[in-house]
C-alpha cells in the first residue's frame, strides 16, 4: 500500500506521515512551493521539508506552482484571510497537484497533517469539506492527527490503515504534537508552524499596493517585494531601498531597462531602485530617501548619483535627507514608528 503525504516540513505534517509509516505503509512526500514560502530559498525546494524527509527516510517530490498561484493570489475564488493569503484556494491547488502525483506513482490515498480547528481559515470543518470536494479527493484524505473527529475515510473503512491507531487532536495548541514528537524521536522541525509571507502584514500591504497600481502579479515584481524598504513615490513609481550590502547587490541584479538606480556619490549607503515612470521631482524624492538611510542623514545636504538603466548619462542630485515624518506617508505597509528604521 502506498500513500502520498503532504509535507510542509512543519511539525504536524511530519508527525502525520510518521504515524502512517509506523503502520508499515509506504509514503512518498509531496511539497508544493511558491515564491511566498518563508522557508524556501530561491523558490527551489523547502529547506524544512528536506530536513523532515531525512528524518523520515522517505523520498520528496517538490512542485513549484508560483506562476499558477499568482492569479489566485490576485483574485481568489474563496477570498483572502487577514492578509493577502488565499488559504482555501491555496489548499485546493495543493491537493489537486498532490492528486496528480498520486496517479503518477500509483498511490491509493493522501495523508495530511491537518488538525481540526487549528487554522481559522482552512481547518474549520466546513472549510475542510470544501477543500476535499473541490480537489476531487473526497473520501481519500486521511488526517492521522484528527481522524477520530471525522467520519472514516475509504482507506480506514477498507482496512488499508488502522483507524484505532489514529488520533483525536483538535484546537490551536501544539502541546500534544510536541509530546508525540518526543515519543517518536522527531526532534528537528525547523518550521513548526509553517510560514507564508502572504500572512505578514507588511508584505501583504506590498502585494496589495502592487495589485492596486499594476493590476496583476508578475513574478519579477513579486520577487522584488521581498527585498528592502518600499516607498510609494506616485501612482506610477515606487522606490525600493536596500537595507544592507547583500540587499544592495540583490537590487542591482533586479534592475531592468527603464529603472533608475540611485547611490550616494561619496558616502557609503544604500542602493535605491526606482521602478515605474518617475519625473524629476520623484527622483529627487527618491534621492532624499536614499540619503536618509545613510550617514548623510546627519548632514544638511547630500550628493546622490542617479543612473537610468538603458538611458542617458548619470545625473547628480543634491538633496536634503528625507525627514522621518514624511517617510511615514510614503512607506508601503509600514507604520510611522517603522518609517525611520
Amino acid at each position: 500500500m502506498k500513500a502520498v503525504g503532504l509535507l510542509s516540513g512543519g511539525l504536524d505534517s511530519t508527525l502525520a506521515i510518521k504515524l502512517v509509516l509506523e503502520q508499515g505503509i509506504e509514503v512518498a512526500a509531496f511539497n508544493l512551493v511558491t515564491v511566498f514560502c518563508c522557508c524556501t530559498p530561491k523558490h527551489a525546494s523547502c529547506s524544512a521539508a528536506r530536513t523532515a524527509v531525512r528524518q523520515l527516510g522517505i523520498e520528496l517530490k517538490v512542485v513549484n506552482s508560483t506562476e499558477e498561484f499568482l492569479p489566485i493570489v490576485a483574485d481568489p475564488k474563496h477570498g483572502h484571510g487577514s492578509g493577502m493569503n488565499p488559504c482555501l484556494d491555496c489548499r485546493i491547488l495543493m491537493f489537486r497537484k498532490a492528486h496528480d502525483y498520486m496517479e503518477e506513482i500509483g498511490a491509493s490515498f493522501l495523508v495530511t497533517g491537518e488538525v481540526l480547528g487549528q487554522r481559522p481559515m482552512s481547518q474549520r470543518r466546513d472549510a475542510i469539506r470544501l477543500i476535499e470536494k473541490e480537489s476531487g479527493l473526497g473520501g481519500y484524505i486521511v488526517r492521522p492527527l484528527s481522524a477520530q473527529h471525522f467520519e472514516p475515510t475509504v482507506p480506514e473503512r477498507e482496512g488499508w490503515i488502522d483507524r484505532e491507531r489514529l488520533l483525536a487532536i483538535d484546537g490551536r495548541s501544539r502541546r500534544e504534537q510536541i509530546a508525540l514528537a518526543e515519543s517518536l524521536d522527531l526532534t528537528d522541525y525547523p518550521c513548526p508552524a509553517g510560514g507564508c509571507l502572504l500572512t505578514d502584514r507588511v508584505f501583504a500591504a506590498r502585494v496589495r499596493d502592487l495589485l492596486d497600481h499594476e493590476g496583476c502579479l508578475r513574478l519579477p515584481d513579486v520577487t522584488l517585494l521581498k527585498i528592502g524598504r518600499h516607498f510609494r513615490l506616485s501612482s506610477e513609481a515606487k522606490a525600493v531601498v536596500g537595507r544592507d550590502e547583500a540587499e544592495n547587490e540583490d537590487l542591482r541584479t533586479h534592475a531592468r531597462e527603464g529603472d533608475a538606480v540611485l547611490e550616494l556619490a561619496d558616502i557609503a549607503g544604500p542602493l535605491t531602485l526606482v521602478r515605474g515612470r518617475a519625473d524629476a521631482r520623484e527622483l529627487r524624492l527618491a534621492a532624499a530617501v536614499t540619503a536618509r538611510y545613510s550617514k548623510a542623514r546627519l548632514l544638511p545636504r547630500a550628493s546622490v548619483v542617479c543612473r537610468t538603466i538603458g538611458g542617458a548619462d548619470d545625473v547628480g542630485l543634491t538633496v536634503a535627507p528625507a525627514a522621518d515624518a514624511g517617510l511615514a506617508d510614503l512607506r508601503i505597509g509600514g507604520s510611522a514608528a517603522e518609517a525611520g528604521t
